[in-house]
């Protein structure tokens, strides 16, 4: 499966050399056309990585990153005209994972996206769980039903890729909290039922009713 990067530009012939030169080097590229709408628009399209320009129509790229770091964990590297040392600490501060300045050079450029994509990728885990219907996509973040798609956080995504990896048996609560831990997620038993919560709230506005069942003193399981 090919990783698919975002490119959110409003200038037209950047836009069309970076959708080049990615598109050449095999990645899957989709661009921003509707920027009143760029967060609608990247939930759809779910990128692996996003190239954030600053400078932008309807709202800057800050605000967008910012947003962005709402929901998702997603590589952003800011590809920009505005080279101070201010908008670079502010891409830094508001979630960015690199910073490249215009003009820039198209190696170095592909080497930080190779770089990022290894980094957030490459952690030798199944890109996708199925269990019952229901589609786990750890690279995107994503819980999907009969084409109905939920956007996790990092806790909820960690919470339910260890329902899926022991599917069919039952979870004790002290297991999740420990994997949790592990993995350097700083949670205990009274948050992961806030996280338990919102997450059968997303499964349910997707249609998976009763998903995750409850084993009374024993724990969770699907």
């Amino acid at each position: 499966m090919k990783q698919r990067i975002l490119i959110v530009e409003d200038d037209s012939t950047i836009q069309t050399q970076l959708k080049t030169l990615l598109s050449g080097n095999g990645y899957e590229v989709g661009t921003i056309t509707d920027f009143a709408n760029a967060i609608g628009q990247i939930k759809d399209f779910a990128p692996h990585l996003i190239l954030l320009d600053i400078k932008l129509p309807e709202c800057s790229g800050f605000e967008i990153c910012s947003q962005i770091r709402t929901f998702s964990e997603v590589p952003i590297v800011f590809v920009t005209g505005s080279n101070t040392d201010m908008d670079e600490l502010n891409s830094i501060m508001l979630g960015g994972d690199a910073f490249i300045t215009k003009p820039y050079n198209t190696a170095i450029l592909l080497a930080k996206i190779a770089a990022l994509l290894r980094r957030a990728y490459a952690s030798g885990q199944a890109e996708t769980y199925h269990w019952n219907g229901a589609a786990l996509h750890l690279e995107s973040s994503l819980i999907e039903y009969r084409g109905q798609k939920a956007e996790l956080t990092k806790n909820e995504l960690k919470i339910l890729y260890y329902l899926f990896k022991n599917a069919g048996k039952i979870c004790p609560r002290n297991d999740i909290v420990d994997f949790l831990w592990d993995n350097q997620l700083y949670i205990d038993d009274n948050a992961l039922s806030v996280n338990m919560t919102r997450i059968r709230n997303k499964l349910e506005a997707i249609g998976l009713t009763d998903f995750i069942k409850t084993k009374h003193r024993q724990g969770y399981t699907l």
